[in-house]
């Protein structure tokens, strides 16, 4: 019988990632010589590299890929492309070209090498950009990625670290999918969960940040493999500022909180709370919701810091368009990230 995608992992998706303690650690003092036009590169990093090319033009650069976190080969390969393009969103760019970063075992059947190709060019395509080639090695364990060049005005482009007192925090993709998967794995399966999860994992973030780009936000983010609370964390402390996040606002896939309370957790929740736990205030919290902000996400959404009194308007032009976004907190003078208990959240004083 066949290997299953997923049977050839030791983990899937953005909870494959290395832990993001060591990653600042082996990355701290790198900046690279001669970096004139590199607007955002490794001091502070970001979700993308940015190169200026001119007055009206820089290049948006990010690479991501990971293991197989579902066994449908055609989904892997959207989720895939989808998680590394939505980089360039969150950057406020469009993507351009896009090239394939493969590593399969020679096992796999043509068909499903071709499935994943295609699965991942479908959304290349969507995303307004064309897959243009690649790279492919033999590897026991699958993987499989993409490196995308977008564009952006040099003025234009959407730090982590912009973050101000007085703004406002909005979530664009609910929470859950690492639990729902590896809960999945594990043989405890939520169908609806689950297909909410795969939808949202494979919703390129191309028409939110059209919507949000009028707003001229702050600062933006996407959410995946450090959970909520440890992009939040990145966010506050490149910004120099506090972030509260309000727990009964927080949006949930279904499902997700059933397996948080039934203590699945991923891999990757020591690693984020390892990370991001140390700067991290949650007094009265519970350890679902806890276990629910700490989770590794693929493919989340935009967490965007803007003006509150731009808030409402956003909101309204999302849902006018038939997408979400949640008003989940603020950014306050301090610094850290305080996540409020129901009961305990500050007003947004919008």
């Amino acid at each position: 019988m066949a290997s299953t995608l997923t049977s050839l992992a030791t983990s899937g998706g953005c909870a494959a990632k290395y832990p993001a303690a060591r990653l600042e650690e082996l990355l701290r003092g790198f900046v690279p010589a001669d970096a004139e036009n590199l607007l955002v590169g490794l001091s502070p990093a970001d979700d993308a590299a940015v190169y200026k090319l001119d007055d009206d033009r820089a290049l948006v650069f990010t690479v991501d890929f990971f293991p197989p976190l579902v066994d449908d080969p055609a989904l892997f390969g959207r989720i895939a492309a989808t998680n590394a393009l939505n980089d360039v969103f969150a950057m406020g760019g469009s993507p351009l070209l896009a090239l394939s970063i493969a590593s399969l075992p020679e096992s796999l059947p043509n068909e499903t090498v071709a499935a994943i190709f295609g699965g991942a060019d479908e959304q290349v395509r969507a995303a307004g950009a064309l897959l243009a080639g690649g790279h492919t090695l033999r590897d026991d364990e699958p993987k499989y990625g993409l490196a995308v060049v977008g564009t952006v005005h040099p003025d234009g482009y959407w730090p982590k670290s912009g973050a101000r007192p007085g703004d406002a925090l909005l979530l664009t993709k609910p929470l859950g999918t690492g639990l729902l998967l590896h809960a999945a794995r594990e043989g405890r399966h939520h169908e609806e969960g689950l297909g909410a999860a795969f939808r949202s994992m494979t919703e390129l973030s191309r028409d939110a940040a059209e919507a949000l780009r009028p707003f001229e936000p702050n600062a933006v983010t996407d959410v995946t493999g450090f959970g909520l609370l440890g992009h939040a964390h990145e966010m506050a402390e490149r910004s120099g500022v506090r972030i509260e996040l309000d727990a009964p606002a927080l949006p949930f896939l279904p499902g997700a909180g059933e397996q948080a309370a039934a203590g699945v957790r991923t891999g990757g929740d020591r690693r984020n709370r390892d990370f991001a736990g140390p700067h991290v205030e949650a007094d009265g919290v519970s350890e679902d919701i806890l276990a629910l902000t700490y989770d590794p996400q693929t493919s989340g959404g935009l967490l965007v810091s803007l003006p509150a009194d731009k808030a409402l308007v956003v909101q309204a032009q999302f849902e006018s368009q038939g997408l979400s976004a949640w008003r989940v907190g603020r950014v306050v003078d301090g610094s850290g990230v305080v996540l409020r208990g129901p009961g305990s959240a500050a007003e947004d004083g919008a």
